[in-house]
């Protein structure tokens, strides 16, 4: 039980991410941008750890200023470096291409942790990250006509989007040598957030921001898809490798398809069910126990 509890953690938090949906489709169609949603939501996250962080991990809120490279990294090198390249990614190309260049990212955390956290790379992690990164492909349908739609300006956002979501496991896991899971996930976010503010002007609509619904939203986008989350994924990353944690949060894009099938009604054929397959079964393969996996260093 010892050694499923992270990997339970991990995938709680990819499970919570795959509703991401529900709240950015209400506060866009309510009037907001991609990038004033995010901050939304960082903005909420950092709040909400503020106030966890005074009624129960008040020691855990104290860090060395030199300590704040670290999150420099998560907060912006990682969330907000992520989200711009992401939505621009998805302004540039179809939703389907834009999705299958963001979870690349286990293929960069993999690579990543190899050469700066000295973690094995086995055969049994390429097989899993490859089949991953195929699983995606499998759930996106993607169609021959949606070639067309590729940009120089998409393809490089799409895969920084996929670089910038593996940067919070590398910079996390520094982070996690000196600090609790609360300590990083907080400083994360507070970080993203005062890089964000500035950038979107959300003070401009702050009669908006008052109104019910987008108080319900942007504090449930705040809390289960964000805080949850990103504590469950960051405790997680703290008894896991950096690579299995970023594989077994491709269950994410599962949760998503079921989601969009039983909620907004949109298609789930049998690629994607076979896609969905594929990931779940990376997602064991990287889980079995030692003396059944091989290096290749």
């Amino acid at each position: 039980m010892k050694r499923l509890y992270p990997i339970i953690l991990i995938t709680i938090s990819a499970s919570l991410w795959g509703i991401i949906a529900i709240f950015v489709r209400k506060l866009s169609s309510i009037g907001f941008s991609s990038m004033e949603i995010v901050t939304i939501r960082v903005v909420t996250a950092t709040i909400l750890l503020w106030i966890i962080g005074l009624m129960k991990y008040r020691h855990q809120m104290k860090i060395q200023i030199s300590d704040l490279k670290l999150f420099v990294g998560t907060g912006i090198f990682s969330i907000v470096l992520f989200n711009w390249c992401y939505f621009t990614s998805v302004n540039q190309m179809n939703l389907s291409l834009a999705v299958i260049l963001l979870y690349t990212s286990p293929a960069f955390v993999t690579v990543l942790s190899f050469l700066f956290l000295k973690e094995k790379m086995t055969w049994v992690k390429v097989v899993s990250v490859t089949g991953t990164i195929l699983g995606c492909i499998l759930i996106a349908g993607v169609s021959q006509n949606d070639t067309a739609s590729l940009s120089t300006i998409g393809i490089i956002t799409g895969l920084g989007a996929g670089f910038g979501y593996a940067l919070y496991s590398i910079f996390g896991k520094f982070a996690l040598e000196k600090y609790q899971p609360y300590t990083v996930t907080f400083y994360t976010f507070l970080v993203a957030s005062v890089a964000l503010v500035p950038l979107t002007h959300l003070w401009n609509k702050g009669s908006l921001l008052m109104s019910g619904d987008v108080l319900i939203y942007g504090i449930g986008f705040g809390l289960f898809p964000t805080v949850i989350a990103f504590l469950c994924y960051t405790k997680g990353l703290e008894k896991i490798e950096s690579s299995k944690a970023a594989i077994i949060a491709t269950v994410e894009p599962v949760v998503a398809t079921i989601l969009s099938l039983l909620l907004y009604k949109e298609s789930f054929g049998t690629i994607q069910a076979i896609g969905s397959i594929v990931i779940l079964a990376s997602v064991i393969i990287v889980n079995l126990p030692k003396k059944q996996k091989a290096s290749i260093t």
